[in-house]
């Protein structure tokens, strides 16, 4: 009996020893199968300060964020077949961001969206804005927080914080703004951003994300087949030069109706004045659960051959749904592949487009002692056959 438990135990002990060895195998093997994107082109200096990619993990999710421009540069997760699939469109250098423009990944600020005319006005004074879009402002103008370097602090593997502060008068808004971004990697798996900002005069806020997703794989094809779900029975029309005209009109009956899971593709060509307007999707959604204290779903995606599934939750009453109408195959993506008409797709949490210049809209109005807070997660799954 004496020696079976002796020879009981040595077999337990040795099958111990065995797993720690066993597991960094594996981890070394799947390691071996991953190539994340190359911080090369992401490490140099800007105005005097040092840029850089970043990189994110855990065991479901991966990114890798530069903070010129706070932007997201990769996101990878796992497709149904247990693939790593970067799903974010982008580009394999700084240099390529600035000369392709379009804000693919961008921190978006100091206003997401749209601005009618380059003018808002704050406490009855008019402040006239960076023009880059045409007659308004878009993004917060032709230098907007897309194209400035942010301080960057990494306190663990899955977190990255970066900071700027927007001076009075930077593309004409007021105010001093100190803002605070801090993206997330969850075990959910998934990809949060929380965002915060102050200021030391009244001024107008409305920060996000222009990720450009192909649930199927940056550059690897349209996306009119991906299924979107948007729990919204209504959206902002717009007008010729894409401002919200202050209406709220209902989804149902027309190409905008996703309140059911819905290829992207399956109405962009019908005959419609709001499609012809934005050359397809380009407009703001009005989320039915508007503005909350808690997260919320704002949207639901699933990729028509990854089987990804994607679902956006937001404390934002809107969100803005962009099906790459002016992608035109000009530039190529990091793995080298064109990106061609509608081969990405935007989903931005935010406030209304033009709300400082539309009193029925929420307000976007920030003021001394106040706390701009906000945030929003993209969580990933799989739907398998």
């Amino acid at each position: 009996m004496r020696i079976n438990h002796l020879l009981a135990g040595w077999l337990l002990l040795s099958v111990l020893a065995c797993q720690p060895a066993k597991q960094e195998e594996e981890t070394t093997n799947e390691a071996s199968e991953f190539a994340w994107t190359d911080a090369s082109g992401f490490q140099g200096t800007i105005d005097g300060m040092e840029t850089d990619l970043y990189y994110l993990s855990n065991t479901g999710v991966r990114a890798a964020v530069t903070n010129y421009g706070g932007i997201l540069v990769s996101l990878w997760v796992k497709d149904k077949n247990g693939e790593w699939t970067d799903v974010s469109s982008g580009f394999n250098s700084i240099e390529a961001y600035q000369e392709n423009g379009g804000f693919y990944g961008a921190t978006i600020g100091r206003y997401g969206n749209r601005l009618a005319n380059g003018e808002i006005t704050v406490e009855g004074e008019t402040y006239s804005l960076s023009l880059n879009d045409g007659p308004n402002t878009l993004h917060g103008g032709a230098e907007g927080f897309f194209a400035k370097v942010w301080k960057a602090n990494q306190p663990d593997s899955q977190t990255l914080v970066l900071t700027y502060t927007s001076v009075d008068g930077e593309m004409g808004f007021p105010g001093n703004l100190d803002v605070e971004v801090t993206y997330t990697l969850t075990d959910d798996p998934g990809f949060r951003v929380d965002y915060k900002a102050s200021t030391d005069a009244p001024t107008v806020v409305n920060l996000t994300n222009h990720a450009y997703y192909n649930l199927n794989g940056e550059g690897s094809g349209t996306i009119n087949n991906h299924e979107l779900m948007i729990p919204a029975s209504r959206y902002t029309p717009v007008d010729s030069t894409l401002i919200p005209t202050g209406e709220l009109a209902e989804v149902a009956g027309t190409p905008f109706d996703f309140q059911e899971l819905t290829a992207i593709g399956a109405r962009v060509d019908a005959e419609d004045e709001q499609l012809a307007l934005g050359r397809g999707y380009d407009h703001n959604f009005v989320l039915d659960a508007g503005k909350t204290e808690d997260l919320h779903q704002a949207a639901v995606v699933i990729g028509d051959k990854s089987g990804i599934r994607m679902e956006i939750l937001t404390q934002e009453p809107g969100i803005q749904f962009y099906g790459g109408n002016f992608m035109d195959g000009s530039f190529a993506g990091k793995a080298g592949n064109d990106y061609g008409f509608r081969m990405a797709f935007c989903l931005e949490t935010q406030h209304f487009p033009d709300s400082p210049n539309q009193p029925d809209f929420p307000s976007t109005q920030l003021n001394p002692g106040e706390e701009y807070s906000t945030s929003t997660l993209h969580t990933f799954s799989v739907v398998k056959e």
